[in-house]
């Protein structure tokens, strides 16, 4: 049994039938393998035949490499796509550089694809004669184990199953009863998983594929929660019937060639800076975006729109990411099943739906995918209760750490919405999810509603907060009678929601702590730290003032928020931040999309906190809840200035401390570069002068 799921028994009840045509590809894909790179022609196989970004013509594969065969054109052999091109050991990037694994850096391309070269010969030689241990000592291998363990499992499929993912591989491990260890490679896990369903009589007589292909249609990992997220067809939606005929969605930014070949956002913007320089710095998050883009799995969803109120389709993603440089534009290409009968115009416009890509959030997914009431009428049916509430990935972030770790800290800039997020988690726990996509005065209602249960407490700490506060202490008894002063012993806060949830230990209780890091942790803690752990709650101890036993039950959680502008988080106790996990709140720009007068504002948004980023520090950065007026982005002049001159700047006057020259940095022409003097203009200009000195050039928008 794995999750009250009876694995033995639902692989005794599968019909192997219904994968023969996969097989049947499957076989097809290792025969081309198989004939394009025998194991013979290995020993004297060119880098160019090898590699990544090199297209050497070839009489039996013109154009295609054998990184690219294994990535792109064997899809039923199993996938490795998805992530950088890095999982290849070595590839030539789109600049004309070689990149390489550590150990192979400094080398000239050839002596480097001369040493890898041996490395896979070695491989094989082992596995041809059984030695699998000695895989392990091959180190350049390592740098690539997807690509290595499908590999083997090609040229030797009696020996490997299909499965190339090591996570995946611990996965169905601990699925079929095994152990997982965590720095095993991949060859070693597959390995031991084929030993495994070979001891089963359940498996006899299978086929490697029929074993992957039962593992990932019951217990696929990648299906615990799937992203979604809106992105354009093009402006205002010109390539729609193109993306729907070929099921797919595509996006430009051709010049940037494969993404494949960016191992991080910060690669991936110097390229954007490089060729759209007119961004002036606001290329991190499109990097990030893209990014996204490019490791969308089987599973995701997709919302297809034109401008920021209509749905044209949704879609799930069936394939992995594909560079294909033989079209004309819009090269960047992932495949969709679509499904045209969510096609609706919104009822609100989605003010993040400006740019090409925005995350969506799943309530209003569920709304806009639920059978409509005519729709139901037509069939005889009505709806049926309320569906499961997915979660917002920021949410379900913070439950998984509380999961893990039993307390988090959310960490950010100022006005990024730590708070908000900590009580969305609140809401969550306590099984009010749905209050999470309702309108900003109910959410704010079930707020109100959430802290009014014995449940919930939310404290903000401050400098002379101390453990009589937390924990407990003598403070003044004030209902007592006689003269003088008269002390009693109180239990605190922390005590008193510990003594309730061990009452109820089946519900969990929640301490939200706003600006944790105000007060003196330690002092306020004291010897309970150690009882944070999970696995020392229960744990009694004598607490010393009052001499009472006293534990953490194992249903509390903790959250903590922080402005890292106040306090780095470096500067907790050592002890408070091993026993919390750190979750980062960043600033936003989806959140602040929108226009006023000639302005973008998500674009204004991303290059001020670029510049900040460069001339203070990223903790210093503002949160776009500078910005946002009743939950949705300033739409006015007059909000625009309000906003700008009594919130932004005194922010960041305070920051600078009193250096002008770093104010003219950050704010550059909109400052006296002789005063430090914010200059005085009408609001109505004041959208014109921030749109000439912070934005420009090409943006990400295609509503």
């Amino acid at each position: 049994m794995h999750g009250g799921v009876d694995v033995w028994a639902a692989a005794a009840a599968f019909d192997r039938g219904t994968v023969a045509e996969d097989e049947a590809r499957a076989d097809a894909e290792r025969e081309q393998v198989l004939a394009q790179f025998p194991l013979e022609d290995w020993p004297a196989l060119p880098l160019e035949r090898y590699a990544l970004g090199v297209d050497v013509p070839d009489a039996r594969a013109p154009g295609t490499g054998y990184c690219r065969l294994m990535e792109f054109g064997t899809s039923h052999l199993g996938s490795i796509r998805g992530g950088s091109a890095a999982k290849h050991i070595m590839y030539r990037h789109n600049s004309g550089e070689w990149r390489m694994a550590a150990p192979l850096r400094g080398r000239e391309p050839q002596d480097a694809w001369a040493r890898l070269r041996t490395q896979f010969l070695q491989a094989f030689e082992a596995v041809d004669r059984q030695d699998f241990d000695s895989l392990d000592e091959l180190d350049l291998l390592r740098f690539g184990p997807a690509l290595v363990t499908k590999s083997l499992a090609v040229y030797f499929p009696d020996h490997f199953l299909p499965v190339y993912s090591a996570e995946h591989l611990r996965h169905f491990l601990v699925l079929l009863g095994s152990t997982a260890e965590a720095d095993s490679p991949a060859w070693r896990s597959n390995r031991r998983l084929l030993e495994l369903v070979r001891s089963r009589a359940e498996f006899g007589g299978w086929s490697g594929q029929q074993v992957m292909r039962f593992l990932y249609r019951y217990y696929d990992p990648r299906s615990k929660r799937h992203t979604i997220w809106k992105i354009a067809p093009g402006e205002r939606g010109s390539r729609w019937d193109e993306c729907r005929e070929n099921r797919f969605i595509c996006v430009g930014w051709d010049a940037l060639g494969d993404l494949g070949q960016y191992q991080n956002d910060t690669e991936l913007k110097a390229a954007l800076d490089r060729h759209w320089p007119g961004r002036n710095g606001g290329s991190l998050t499109l990097a990030r975006r893209l990014l996204a883009f490019r490791d969308l799995e089987a599973g995701d969803r997709i919302v297809a729109n034109r401008g920021t109120d209509e749905v044209l389709a949704t879609g799930t993603v069936t394939d992995s990411y594909r560079f294909v440089p033989d079209r004309t534009e819009f090269q960047h290409v992932v495949p969709v099943e679509w499904d045209a009968s969510h096609a609706r115009r919104l009822d609100r416009p989605q003010h993040g739906w400006r740019s090409t890509f925005a995350k969506v959030d799943p309530a209003l997914f569920t709304k806009f995918t639920a059978p409509r009431a005519d729709a139901l009428a037509d069939r005889g049916e009505t709806r049926r209760g309320d569906t499961a509430v997915a979660l917002p990935d920021d949410v379900q972030a913070v439950l998984d750490a509380l999961e893990r770790k039993g307390q988090v800290i959310l960490h950010g800039p100022p006005g990024t919405g730590k708070t908000r997020l900590a009580l969305g988690a609140a809401l969550a726990l306590t099984g009010r999810a749905d209050a999470l996509g309702a309108e900003p005065r109910e959410r704010a209602q079930a707020q109100v509603e959430l802290l009014r249960d014995d449940r919930v407490r939310l404290v903000t700490f401050h400098p002379s907060y101390g453990y009589e506060d937390f924990i407990e202490g003598f403070k003044p008894d004030l209902d007592a009678t006689g003269p003088g002063l008269t002390l009693a012993l109180k239990d605190g806060l922390f005590h008193d929601l510990c003594r309730r949830a061990s009452g109820r230990p089946d519900q969990p209780f929640l301490l939200v702590i706003d600006e944790i890091n105000r007060g003196d942790l330690p002092r306020v803690l004291g010897e309970l730290i150690t009882l944070l752990e999970l696995d020392k709650r229960d744990l009694l101890v004598t607490l010393p003032v009052s001499g009472r036993s006293f534990h953490v039950p194992p249903n509390i959680r903790i959250i903590g928020t922080m402005n890292t502008a106040d306090r780095s988080v470096s500067h907790l106790d050592a002890a408070v931040r091993r026993r919390f996990a750190f979750l980062p709140v960043d600033p936003d720009p989806d959140a602040v999309s929108g226009t006023i007068g000639p302005l973008d504002l998500a674009a204004f948004f991303e290059s001020l906190n670029t510049r900040i980023a460069r001339h203070l520090d990223v903790d210093h950065q503002i949160g776009h809840a500078y910005l946002l007026r009743d939950g949705e982005p300033i739409a006015t002049e007059d909000d625009l200035a309000a906003a700008f001159h009594h919130e932004v700047v005194p922010l960041l006057e305070d920051y600078c401390l009193g250096r002008t020259d770093l104010l003219v940095r950050i704010l550059g022409s909109l400052v006296d570069a002789d005063t430090g003097r914010l200059l005085q203009m009408p609001p109505q200009d004041l959208a014109d002068a921030l749109t000439a000195e912070f934005t420009g050039g090409d943006s990400d928008t295609d509503v």
